[in-house]
């Protein structure tokens, strides 16, 4: 399963740690440095140009950890995950 982060941005499921708000997590020095050394090591993908609401961390198969950046919220990329995942269980469902 693909989640849509915006614009033309999609990651497999599979490859998501976390997704954050942005605006209350990046008032903590941690996570402000967490996001810049993503940058300087160029993990860093924006998915916008317009304000940012979250980032979502993925961590892909040879362990290359990346960081999008998206202006979608964290409510409306979990309600996204959640409708995904019920699709994917309707579908298992009727092919029993």
């Amino acid at each position: 399963m693909y989640l849509h982060l915006g614009n033309d941005f999609m990651v497999n499921t599979k490859e998501i740690i976390g997704i954050f708000d942005i605006e209350n997590t990046s008032v903590s020095k941690i996570t402000k440095d967490f996001l810049n050394e993503s940058s300087k090591k160029k993990r860093v993908v924006s998915c916008t140009y317009e304000m940012p609401k979250s980032f979502i961390v993925c961590l892909d198969n040879d362990f290359t950890e990346t960081v999008y950046i998206s202006q979608m919220s964290c409510a409306t990329l979990l309600k996204r995950f959640n409708r995904k995942i019920d699709e994917n269980n309707y579908d298992k469902n009727q092919v029993k």
